[in-house]
């Protein structure tokens, strides 16, 4: 039952995007196609959450035990840079024209404060569950960034969707591109806000 609410509220409550801000720069640049969105998407998947694991075992077995915490953002940086570089790697041998199409946004990833974010919080920030506060366990930091990664994927998908309709509507001239882009965002941002009495 932990790990249900912990993906639920991850990708409906706590949304990386719409309730914490956290990925602004690659949701709205990828979020012009569906197909690219979808692609940026299960690249977040992939990193954050096997960073998430990679980075909590580096926290708690390499950093604590040698009294070297202060490193712990470059380390973080470091492994996310590394992950994204293979996710690169891998997408061009697999997927060329997804590659082109997700072009200079992919090694955003590297960057993407939503990646870093959530490696840092599962670490550091005590949550609560039946009424006991702790830090999350592997699994449960496993579990937190597969969900806010997904939370992640579907904004970016949902919000694309949108952003493609109404690239084919009548939008007044002074309103096309970001600024109905951005309108759109946070009108979805009032709208996952009603879940939040779900968890």
């Amino acid at each position: 039952m932990k790990y249900i609410i912990i993906i639920l509220s991850t990708i409906l409550v706590n949304n990386v995007i719409f309730a914490q801000f956290l990925g602004i720069c690659p949701f709205i640049g990828t979020s012009k196609k569906t197909s690219t969105a979808i692609g940026m998407g299960a690249a977040v998947i992939f990193v954050m959450t096997l960073a998430t694991l990679v980075t909590w075992i580096t926290q708690y077995y390499i950093l604590k035990p040698l009294k070297i915490e202060f490193l712990q953002t470059i380390a973080f940086i470091l492994i996310i840079a590394a992950l994204v570089q293979m996710v690169e790697i891998i997408l061009k041998k697999i997927s060329p024209s997804l590659y082109t199409a997700l072009g200079v946004f992919l090694p955003l990833i590297t960057t993407n404060c939503a990646v870093l974010g959530v490696a840092i919080t599962v670490v550091t920030k005590e949550f609560s569950y039946g009424g006991a506060s702790h830090i999350l366990n592997l699994g449960e930091s496993v579990v937190y960034a597969a969900g806010t990664a997904l939370g992640f994927a579907l904004a970016l998908i949902i919000f694309a969707g949108i952003r493609e309709q109404l690239s084919r509507l009548n939008v007044p001239a002074v309103m096309k591109g970001i600024p109905i882009a951005l309108l759109t965002a946070g009108l979805l941002a009032m709208a996952f806000m009603g879940f939040s009495g779900i968890v």
